[in-house]
Parts: structure tokens; sequence; C-alpha cells
């Protein structure tokens, strides 16, 4: 997606350069060109990102403001979207997130109020989780990678398994329900788990505003506290259960 951006405080080429060069090293930017005489700068991005990001990247003399642009009337631009989100408590932005963690939550017990004993809970669980998630995430597979990319650091060096992803949490969730190599699934989910809570809290420490890909692109929710608690959760729960099996 490409967007037009109007730029004050340039007054020679150097600051141009430095702009545009500050613009392009913002993280999901493929290409950003400013033109000194218009103040006006054209960036090209992976998925959308918030002005306010490409604002804390540049200098305090520079201002960057969206260029409205030309659309029908009862359109509204990216940013006012973004906005009107980011102005929702965390609890009305993550209620989507809330809602499916209680249906699996259900689920499970569903699955074993019956049994003598709770003991294979977590192993539900974490097979429905993963079934799930991985569901959300496949129904835009082609969009997945490019929001995945944006924090976890396993993808942004190797671009397909940003692509993969989607399907290893599909086996993982039938492996724990089908109670297939159970050691086996637990160390995995402890790896990918693993290397993706680390780009989470490296963006919630950057205070980066940025799409969280845990439930897909489909919907639309933000990175926050709530994912890095998801993940710490699941992480939990597989060192639990691998020590019931060592």
């Amino acid at each position: 997606m490409k967007h037009s951006y109007h730029i004050q405080g340039m007054t020679c080429n150097g600051c141009r350069n430095h702009v545009e060069q500050t613009l392009s090293a913002v993280e999901g930017v493929t290409n950003a060109s400013v033109n000194l005489e218009n103040e006006e700068a054209i960036i090209e991005m992976e998925s959308h990102i918030l002005t306010d990001t490409f604002q804390k990247a540049l200098p305090e003399k520079y201002t960057i403001t969206k260029k409205q642009q030309n659309k029908v009337s009862n359109s509204v631009s990216a940013d006012n979207v973004f906005l009107a989100t980011e102005e929702k408590t965390k609890l009305q932005q993550l209620k989507p997130l809330f809602i499916i963690l209680g249906y699996i939550a259900i689920a499970t017990v569903l699955l074993n109020y019956k049994r003598d004993t709770w003991d294979e809970a977590m192993l539900d669980f974490m097979g429905l989780f993963f079934i799930v998630f991985s569901f959300f995430k496949i129904l835009d597979v082609k969009g997945f990678p490019k929001s995945f990319k944006m924090y976890d650091p396993l993808a942004k060096v190797i671009p397909i398994y940003g692509w993969i992803y989607p399907f290893i949490e599909t086996v993982l969730g039938l492996m724990f329900l089908m109670r297939f190599e159970i050691p086996i699934a637990l160390i995995a989910t402890l790896i990918i788990l693993g290397i993706t809570t680390v780009g989470v809290t490296k963006t919630l420490l950057d205070k980066k505003s940025i799409q969280c890909a845990c439930l897909g692109t489909t919907l639309k929710l933000p990175m926050t506290e709530a994912t890095f608690i998801e993940n710490a959760i699941m992480i939990v729960m597989a060192v639990f259960m691998l020590i019931q099996f060592i």
C-alpha cells in the first residue's frame, strides 16, 4: 500500500536525504521518496503503519502528517480507523480474543468433566488453542506472513517460516488432541512460542503500534500485553506438561 504525507521542517537537500533514509528504515516500509519543494513523502508499506510511528522515528524538528485523499465523502482514512481503535479501552480492543479463549476453556471443561482426573485437560486446551488460532491465520494465509514478520524474529530472517507457521500450529493442535508424540509437540511449542514471545516483548518495550497476527489479519487486534500473557500461559502449560512426561 502507498500513502502520501506532508512533512514540515526540511530546509535543504541534506534534510530531505535524512528524512528519506529515516522513513525508509522504519520497520514495514518498502520504499520512501521525499520531495523537498512540495514538502511531501510518498511511503510504500507492507501493511498499515500509524503516522505516530513515523513521527517518533523522525527528529523533533520535522513534523509529518497524513495527506487527506480525495475519496467519497463518507470514506475514512486508515489512520482515522486505527486512531479510533486506539481510543477504545484495551478490554474493548481485545474482546474477540477473550471470547475465543473463553470458548476454548468451556470446550476443555466439557471434554474433561466426566473423566476421573483432569490431568490431560491442559493437552486438550493446548490442542484446541492451536487448532482455533491456526484457523483464523489460514483465513488470510497470504496476508498473515506480512503481519507476522513485523514482530516475529524468525519470520523476519526466514520469510517462508511465516507462510508455514499456521500449518505448524494445525499439526501441533492435532498432535495434542490425538495424544501423538506429546513430548515432541511440547518441545516444538516451547520453541515457536518462545521465539514469538521474544519478538512480542521487544515490540511492547519499543512501544510500537502494530497489528497482532495471533488471530490472523481478519480480526484487527493491536499488539498489547495480552498477547504476551497469552503466549506466556501456553509456555507455562508446555513446561508443566513436559515435566510430567519426563
